[in-house]
């Protein structure tokens, strides 16, 4: 008898943590996160989302776990959150919930975050993924503003684009952007800029190998009048605040009359290589890092970056060969909306997840020049999976 008993709370308990599994998920998909899996261990219970749903990443996943306490965590085991991009592990977020029933509440501040997965992501991979983002078309308007001031008489010269984007992944970690730009203003960038023409035209693909390296590697069309290719790393260690980051470009010069490009066959490298500390109690980063620019020039250059909910603002330094000290600063916004529903297959039609500037306090015109590969790379998106400030976000949500 007491077998039986003991047979049948085992039972109770495995059909409940099914049951409540299914039921995440579901409500999960149902808020319009991706690629949303589930599955349960002996130590553990592991959930993956891709967030598409909020533009704010912190707010993603602070909805994702309210969801997930919500429907309740498992006794006694480990709740594991691996939040991906295009499918690519990022970041995971644990939880244990005291020896109780299965619907005890945790508050948000008693989750961990860290690029660290252990064998996690080996076990969840391999269940079927629900609300894939494969083959799911975004068409974004990114607001694009460029000013300079290098004549006496006037103050700025300013060009102003809405440039509609299309956005797709056609497997796990690829990305394809097709891009034009449409002039609305332009005082002072010639009359090339006048004509509609393509912008970013890049296909990319992000990758993530042993020892929490991360990379991307993006081929085509970047900003800046270049073509070419670019292979990005980056390594946090074990103490998180600290990573290290490397660049590599390969790229030629090439220019657009209306939708004709003009190339140049000759293609140079550029490099950077550097550090970054992340002070959490403020969410500021500290960036230093070699570089060898467009024009071959080798310098330094220093970034300090403060990340906020809604915009990342920061002030750089730079010193390289032939050229003049420089600097400036740069902030990005947040646009509305935040929150964006995707109806099945349908392309999707918003704004831009941000957009922002940057000021150049020496009106350098020639040296100090650093493409972007893909047209969504800023320093708010290169912060968006950053543990501290994930923690940070769903603490004070």
């Amino acid at each position: 008898m007491w077998l039986c008993m003991l047979l049948a709370a085992i039972y109770s308990q495995v059909a409940w943590g099914q049951t409540g599994g299914e039921t995440t998920t579901e409500e999960l998909v149902q808020m319009g996160f991706e690629n949303v899996r589930w599955t349960e261990t002996e130590t553990e219970r592991i959930y993956t989302v891709e967030n598409s749903a909020y533009k704010l990443n912190g707010v993603g996943v602070a909805k994702a776990i309210e969801t997930i306490q919500k429907n309740g965590l498992p006794e006694g085991k480990t709740c594991r959150l691996i939040v991906t991009k295009l499918n690519i592990p990022q970041i995971s977020l644990t939880c244990t919930a005291p020896e109780a029933e299965d619907s005890v509440q945790v508050s948000n501040e008693d989750w961990r975050v860290s690029y660290d997965l252990d064998d996690s992501w080996k076990k969840v991979k391999k269940e079927k993924k629900k609300n894939s983002s494969l083959f799911k078309v975004d068409i974004l308007i990114y607001p694009q503003l460029s000013f300079k001031n290098l004549i006496i008489t006037q103050i700025y010269q300013v060009l102003f684009d809405l440039s509609p984007t299309i956005e797709v992944s056609l497997w796990e970690g690829m990305k394809l952007s097709g891009q034009l730009r449409v002039p609305v203003y332009n005082d002072g960038y010639g009359y090339l800029e006048d004509k509609i023409h393509p912008g970013h035209l890049t296909l990319s693909q992000r990758f993530r190998l042993p020892y929490n390296i991360f990379g991307k590697v993006t081929a085509g069309y970047f900003n800046l009048d270049r073509y070419g290719f670019d292979v990005q790393l980056m390594h946090p260690f074990k103490d998180e605040r600290f990573s290290v980051e490397a660049r590599v470009g390969y790229t030629g010069i090439g220019y657009w009359n209306g939708f004709h490009l003009n190339y140049d066959k000759t293609m140079n490298f550029t490099w950077s290589f550097g550090g970054s500390f992340y002070w959490p109690q403020y969410n500021t980063q500290f960036t230093l890092k070699a570089h060898q620019f467009i024009l071959g020039e080798k310098g330094v250059r220093f970034d300090m970056i403060r990340h906020f909910r809604y915009a990342s603002i920061g002030f750089y330094a730079m010193k390289a060969q032939y050229a003049n000290s420089n600097g400036g600063f740069r902030f990005q916004v947040a646009l509305p909306p935040y929150k964006q529903k995707r109806h099945k297959y349908i392309p999707r039609i918003s704004t831009s997840k941000n957009m922002g500037i940057a000021y150049n306090a020496g009106n350098e015109r020639y040296y100090y020049k650093q493409y972007t590969a893909e047209v969504s790379d800023n320093i708010m998106e290169d912060n968006s999976f950053n543990p501290f400030f994930i923690k940070s976000e769903i603490t004070n949500y």
